[in-house]
């Protein structure tokens, strides 16, 4: 049998201890009674929100709705963390991309600390429930890419104090 591009991108078959692992536990804000929302979202930083701000493109989605639904988007990614750094995988700088079309459907490219980190097969799992739940995304599609490779460089300054890397 011939090998064509197709069988190329199935993925690599996954050693013993690679095998999937619990989600870490968001950190959900308490209500007043105590008790955890599971669908708390934190605030983006200061700098996510500018950055945000200047990004325009033509789109069939009002404005207004394309920004609430892209500051969604990533309070909803800042809820996924990487089980060994106690920092969300945006501030890490694990995303490379999010696309949002005009059918509300969400491609992200992300990648990993390394590419051999423990949880590469469940991570993006946890990025696609996470950003599904935002109302008003029909789908979310979550690429593992890894060029160009991950480096400490592009953690924000957030992920930079809380890991004391200043």
């Amino acid at each position: 049998m011939t090998e064509t591009m197709e069988d190329r991108k199935n993925p690599i078959e996954l050693a013993p201890w690679d095998a999937p692992q619990a989600p870490p536990a968001h950190h959900d804000a308490p209500h007043d009674d105590g008790h955890h929302d599971p669908h708390y979202l934190p605030e983006p930083c200061q700098h996510t929100v500018e950055v945000a701000k200047d990004f325009k493109a033509e789109t069939a989605i009002p404005e207004e709705e394309l920004e609430r639904l892209t500051m969604d988007i990533i309070a909803a990614m800042k809820t996924v963390y990487d089980p060994e750094i106690p920092i969300d995988i945006y501030e890490l700088g694990l995303i490379y991309r999010v696309d949002i079309n005009d059918n509300r459907e969400v491609d992200i490219d992300m990648t990993l600390t390394a590419p051999g980190c423990p949880v590469a097969g469940d991570m993006p799992a946890w990025v696609e429930s996470a950003v599904s739940a935002v109302p008003g995304v029909n789908v979310a599609r979550v690429k593992m890419v890894f060029m160009p490779p991950w480096d400490p460089s592009r953690m924000s300054d957030e992920a930079r104090i809380a890991l004391n890397m200043f």
